[in-house]
Formats: C-alpha cells, structure tokens, sequence
C-alpha cells in the first residue's frame, strides 16, 4: 500500500528545492568547526593537536567515500544538477577550492601555533641537522636495526613497472641518477605504517621526535647504493574505499563480502597529497601515472597525514590535556552489586533508566547487563544487534558464554558497517562458532538500530528485559561520544522488541508497534505525521514547537516539510552536529527556525525528536538521522519516553545544548559562526563541562 506520506517523500524527491544545502559542502563546513577547535586557545593544547588529527582523518574518510562517489558520476558523464542545483563539475571544483583552503589554514595552525608552543612544553619535532651526536647515533642505530629491513624500494624503468600504491599511506618519490650514464630513474619507498611515524630521540622518556620518513631520506643512498640521489619528496594517495555489493546476486553475503573486502585495496585512486614545492613536472609524472585528475591534486606543507598527531596527544602531559573525567554509575544502579543478576533486574524492574555516556558509565549498565544476563541461570535467551563494537569487546564474550551455557542466543551483525566490515566478518565467524545464531538483518537493508533483547525465566513467569541506544556497542567509543539509552522491563516496549527481532531473524513484514518507530516502514512516515501535527496546532492556535537533536538533516523532504512548519509559524529548533542541508533565518522561507552546533571534547552522537503536542510533550531518542539512507536503506528505531523525569532531563540536554550562553555555532543560511564568548568578551558556557559537572554534582 502506498501511504499519503511515501507519495509526498516520491514528489519532493523529484523536484528541486530552493535553500538547501550542498550534502558535500555542508560536510567540508563542519570538518572546519573541528578545525575551529585546533585553533582554540582555550582548549588545551595537547586537544589542539588531536583536532588537527581528526581534521585530518575525516578528510581522508570523505575522498574514500564522498569524492570516490562524486567521481564515478564524472566518469559516467552524469551533467544534471543536484537537489541543491549544483552539478557534479561544479561540486568538484568547489570541494577542491575548499579542501586546499582547510588544508592551507591546518598546515598554518600546525606550523605556526601548534609546533611552537608544543616546543615551549617540551615536547619538539625536529629535523635532522637539529639533533645532537648522542641522538644521531642512536636513531641511526634504530634505523639500521629495526627500519632498514622492513624497507623495499622500487623501481620504475623499463623493467619496472610503476608501483601499486596502497591507500592512505606515505611514501617517498626519490629520483636517481646513474652516474655513468647519467639517466635519471624514479623509485618509491612506502613508510612502513608499522612502525612509529614519529621517531623518539632517544630510548625512553624523550619527547623530542624525528619524523620517520626523514630518517628514512637520511638514509636515502643506503637503499640505492652505487646511484645518486638527485631528490626526494612525500607523497600520499588516496583510493576509492566504499563497497558495492549485489545482495540479490549473493548466495553468501560473508563469502561475498569478504570478497568484495579483498578487491576493494586496489580501488581506483581519487587523492594525491604531495610534499609542497616539487617540481611541477614530477607532479604531473605521479599524478599521470596515477591516474588522478588535477582538482584532486593537493600540494601541502610537509609533515603530510596529521593523523599521527593522535599518538602525540596521548603523551602524558596532564597539564596539556583534558582534566581528567571518570563517568559516574547511573543512580538507579549506584546501589547494585554488579555481580548480583537478581539485583540488576530488579533494580529495572523498578522503573525505566535513563543513561546518557559518557557521563554516566556504559560498562556498569549496559555491559554488565550483558554480563549478567549471559551469565544468570534463569535468562533463557539473549537477543542483540551489532553494529560495531570495540577488537576485545567484552559484549561479544557475553554472548560467546552465553551460547557455551546452552542459551539461545541471537546476534543481529550489520558486516557493512562502513570500515568496520572487516572486524565484523571476523566477529560473525567467531560468534557462529560459538554456537550463537547469527543473522545479517534483511535483504538490502542496513541494520543500524541498537538494541538488546533479554528472555528471563522467573517466579511469576516469563519477562523481557532490554536495552536501546542512540550509540554503538562499543565501550571504547562510550568513553568519547555522546549518547543516550535506556533499560527496561516495560511489557509494551519489550514485546514490541520482540516483533522486530523476529523480522529481522525470520519472515515479519507487516509487524506494528506501540512505542517505537522504526525504518523503513514507519519512521519516517511517523515523524511526518508529528510535524503535521505541529502545524495544525499552531494553525488553531495551540501550543506548538519542534526541537531536533541529531547528527546530520539532509533529507529534502524533512528540509522542505520543516520550511513548511516554519512558514506556517511553528518555533523550530535544531541542535546538529554534522551536515545540515537547512538554511535557517531565510524571510518568508525558514524565518522560525533556528540552527546551533556543538563541537567539543565529547563527540555529539544522541538523537533526541521533541514536539510540543499541545503541551503534551512527545520525546523520542534512536538511531536515526534525518537522511535517505536512515529512513529508507536502514532498519532504525526511535523509542518514546515516557516518564516524566526521563523528559526533563531530555528537555535539559536539548536547552543546554541550545542556549545562547552555551559556546558553539550557529548557522544563518549556509554560512556558520562560532560564538563563544558573550558581548562583555566572557567565555560562554562549555556544554560538556558542564554535563560534567551537573553529573558529578548528583552523587
């Protein structure tokens, strides 16, 4: 049956909407608010560096994913403009402009900032001629020992054919000359990423670094002995990493997928990063044999790939870190003997809990809820999705004991979880050997919702425990990202848990539900519904409002039903942590709506949806962001809250987040600004402090 709702998502989708934002572009904004944050005197400086990592390591991500894609649209001449009225030549020429901009501005911040004041600490990177005798010998002595043998250089002559060159790693160009005939060669030499990529001076405690691929050009003509190093100079290429995979075709998605793994190394490439001030001939040599067109050409200052910062931020250096935060068990819990299953059940069959991480631990409550159901003689079975968790996740263990103790036990892992496929293939084989049932969700559909399903035998009878989440199940990341869950024992959301374990295990389409809204078959249809809602009550004159916390907004038919809330007068605002494809504050378009972001030592990854209702306020939190791929290639699901002190302190993390006094950015059209300090020049509110301190204060 075809809904009022999909006709209006097939209209929407075919037309073009005026104000909406490039998808790419307002990507490349917000990886300049983390760029922002590098610049931050105010933040300590060691986070600086991070930040400059993370810059970084999301640009490499966007061109293996973002930009692979762009480019297989130019290859197959694909000229018609996008929703946003841009076509794929002018977006590529666009994301190349900004790119070596943000590339410019990390290279100054590092060069001119970072660097130096992480001199003034201490902690230095020099060249060559800048160190000692002492530490000249010993680093030799390093290369000689543990560098030199793991090095392979290649040639290119007639021979020789030009290298394959994996993605994302650093390599030397070196050009030699043979002295007797005086013809000039090209060789590579890949930087081994096993090892450090800065080279302490000295064997312990010293915190002066040489960088590797600088010991290594030290040592240049060891590797070509008998020939002349005429020059040399780092390059880095990226390759197209995104997967394309033909489940209707796949007898074995994991067979498949781990086929699709092996062929997607020699992915085509799509970036060169190369060393600033080469000679442009060699540059058009490298990018000729590589295939790569000049917009995606990127000449930077050396050191290349800042990613390597993240080794650097980890140095013990309290001073120029974060203080230092340890979450806080959630009260309901405070009292529990972790150990004691009877007494973890009971204390959620006292009332629903609320956790929100990392301020309040996610392994007291949801991995010793896991423990603890595994390891509980009265739980029957245990039901769970994997996305993606952490290489020595102690979840997956729970479940591998679980399954050894003759439960039933079911595993939902998602093998396409974009990066992590590789570590999920090898967790879906180490599960199934374990005797734990496991599934890849359905047909063409990511499964991305996070959720737990505990069966337990007890004196009245069968009851269900569970737990959903806006975060994955990974305990390393619970410590960095901000997310939102709950337990509970309630008899409606568990039962409608059931249902959805059942369609994703077995044959369950036409499955409804009482407090979920779940992807692709009522989510978005429902949200629809609510913001309809919205505008009918301010129409009549009721008490209306919209407040959406999530990570991205891109979806046109959201843009365009929320520029239809907003003309028709329903205050909206919106907290969004990445892309953001709404323009707010346009006159006669988008005048009631309000854009904020937050950035900062915390990674912002709830999704809260709030509508006023009359003043009946409706909550939900979930998975879902507002994009196509979460409405409608993903199986997601959003949870209503209920009780009433569950959505106060939602209500909090919304006006926290959304105040003027908290620091952040706020966007006007497609353009942000970052707003930390108030008018009188004093710092605004730091939104994660602050959830610190509240949460500690509750103790």
């Amino acid at each position: 049956m075809v809904t009022h709702c999909s006709l209006f998502h097939d209209t929407i989708s075919h037309m073009k909407i005026q104000n909406i934002t490039d998808r790419e572009l307002s990507w490349l904004s917000f990886n300049q608010r983390v760029l922002e944050l590098a610049e931050d005197p105010t933040i300590p400086l060691l986070e600086r560096a991070r930040f400059l990592a993370i810059f970084s390591s999301n640009l490499d991500e966007f061109f293996m994913v973002r930009v692979a894609t762009l480019m297989t649209k130019l290859e197959n001449a694909i000229t018609a403009p996008n929703v946003a009225g841009i076509t794929p030549k002018q977006l590529m020429q666009e994301i190349s402009t900004r790119t070596s901009s943000l590339l410019a501005r990390q290279s100054r911040i590092f060069r001119d900032e970072i660097r130096p004041q992480l001199k003034n600490e201490g902690i230095e990177f020099i060249h060559w001629d800048e160190l000692t005798e002492i530490e000249r010998s010993y680093v030799t002595r390093l290369f000689h020992e543990r560098i030199f043998p793991v090095l392979t250089p290649l040639a290119v002559d007639p021979s020789h054919p030009f290298p394959y060159i994996s993605g994302l790693s650093l390599n030397l160009a070196v050009i030699v000359k043979n002295p007797n005939s005086h013809e000039e060669f090209f060789a590579r030499v890949k930087v081994p990423e096993i090892l450090p990529r800065f080279v302490a001076t000295a064997r312990s405690g010293s915190t002066r670094f040489l960088s590797l691929e600088e010991l290594i050009s030290i040592h240049l003509q060891e590797l070509f002995p008998g020939m002349i190093i005429e020059d040399h100079y780092t390059f880095r290429v990226t390759r197209n990493q995104d997967l394309e995979l033909d489940e209707e075709e796949s007898e074995d998605i994991l067979i498949s997928l781990e086929q699709e793994l092996a062929r997607r190394r020699f992915g085509p490439p799509v970036r060169l990063e190369i060393e600033s001030g080469v000679d442009e001939g060699l540059v058009n040599k490298l990018s000729s044999e590589l295939g790569i067109n000049p917009e995606n050409i990127f000449q930077i200052e050396s050191p290349l790939d800042l990613t390597s910062l993240n080794k650097i931020a980890d140095l013990e250096f309290a001073h120029l870190r974060f203080e230092p935060f340890r979450s806080k068990t959630a009260k309901a819990l405070s009292e529990v003997d972790p150990e004691d299953p009877d007494l973890f059940f009971s204390a959620i069959r006292q009332g629903e809990i609320l956790l929100h991480h990392p301020y309040e631990s996610f392994t007291s409550s949801v991995v010793h809820f896991l423990q603890n159901a595994a390891q509980d003689p009265h739980v029957l079975a245990i039901k769970q999705t994997l996305y993606r968790t952490s290489g020595d996740s102690p979840i997956v263990e729970a479940l591998i004991e679980a399954a050894e103790a003759g439960k039933q036990v079911l595993a939902v892992i998602e093998i396409r979880a974009r990066f992590d496929e590789q570590a999920n293939v090898r967790w879906a084989r180490k599960l199934e050997a374990s005797g734990v049932h496991v599934v890849y969700g359905l047909m063409g559909l990511k499964t991305h919702a996070k959720l737990s399903l505990v069966i337990r035998d007890e004196p009245s009878g069968i009851r269900r425990y569970c737990h959903l989440g806006t975060g994955n199940y990974n305990p390393k990341t619970a410590r960095m990202y901000e997310d939102l869950g709950i337990l509970s024992s309630d008899a409606v959301l568990t039962e409608d848990l059931t249902r959805l374990f059942n369609q994703l295990s077995g044959f369950a389409p036409q499955s409804t539900y009482s407090r979920l809204l779940v992807a692709p078959a009522t989510l978005r249809s429902g949200l629809i519904e609510r913001i309809d809602r919205e505008i009918a009550n301010q129409k009549e004159g009721k008490a209306s409002g919209i407040q959406f916390k999530l990570n991205s907004i891109l979806d046109e038919s959201f843009v365009a039903k929320l520029y239809e809330a907003s003309q028709a007068g329903v205050p909206i605002q919106l907290l969004v942590r990445g892309i953001c494809a709404v323009q707010p504050g346009i006159p006669g378009v988008s005048e009631n709506i309000v854009v904020k972001s937050v950035l900062g030592r915390f990674l912002e990854h709830s999704r809260i949806f709030h509508f006023t209702n009359e003043g009946n306020d409706e909550y939900w939190i979930g998975s879902a962001d507002l994009m196509a791929r979460n409405l409608d290639k993903r199986v997601e699901s959003l949870v209503r809250i209920d009780k009433k002190d569950h959505q106060r302190r939602l209500q909090e993390i919304l006006d926290l987040g959304l105040s003027d006094e908290s620091s952040g950015w706020t966007l006007t059209g497609a353009d942000w600004e970052r707003k930390n300090k108030n008018s009188r020049s004093e710092a605004l509110l730091d939104v994660h402090a602050a959830l610190i301190h509240q949460y500690s204060m509750e103790r």
